[in-house]
């Protein structure tokens, strides 16, 4: 499996990227190549799916792990391809995405293109309860903090810390709710208590 790929972004077209690693150029399939122009021969790094079927193989391309962690969701419940995934990445706000999952809400699901009410069903059965590791689901404690405004410095500051420590976007975020009940400490207390947290999970 091609976890990601770190080269220089060489052309754009209307469905896919190419990127070029040594010689070597990658054309990546995304849902939505142009959020890359700013990037355009310059160094990136594309978190990547390496799809084979008996006919082809593709590479398709994730600004994120979040991203390409849904991708992989998708494409998992049944009547769902790649390009099926790659439509709903394409407008989609991932936060909301699981919030309406989790709620069951099959109306909002079928504004994506491709989605039926059958598919939005099997999305809700297949999916619920499994991405809520995404994305920090509203509730009236994290409905009180937005309304408050941004996060503490220190967990602001712990965040970073635990990327630097190697820490994924999914793994941070999968605590922060717990982190915002008791981040009362300076940085480095916030930081321990988030390990100590991520360790817990393991």
């Amino acid at each position: 499996m091609i976890a990601y790929i770190r080269g220089n972004l060489t052309y754009i077209q209307d469905e896919a990227i190419t990127v070029d690693v040594h010689g070597v150029g990658y054309e990546i399939v995304c849902a939505n190549p142009f959020v890359f122009q700013a990037s355009l021969t310059k160094e990136i790094q594309i978190y990547t799916y390496h799809h084979v079927r008996e006919d082809a193989q593709v590479l398709y391309g994730f600004k994120n792990e979040d991203e390409k962690y849904l991708f992989t969701k998708l494409i998992s419940v049944s009547g769902i391809g790649p390009k099926g995934a790659l439509a709903i990445l394409g407008g989609v706000d991932i936060t909301g995405f699981v919030e309406a999952i989790e709620r069951e809400d099959d109306k909002f699901l079928t504004s994506f293109p491709g989605v039926g009410k059958k598919t939005a069903r099997q999305i809700i059965l297949d999916l619920k309860g499994k991405l809520t590791t995404m994305v920090s689901i509203s509730s009236a404690e994290d409905t009180k903090h937005t309304d408050a405004g941004e996060e503490p410095d220190n967990l602001k500051e712990a965040q970073e810390a635990l990327k630097t420590l190697g820490y994924t976007e999914r793994e941070i975020k999968s605590i922060i709710p717990q982190l915002r009940k008791e981040a009362t400490g300076n940085t480095d207390e916030v930081i321990r208590r988030a390990l100590a947290l991520l360790m817990s999970t393991k």
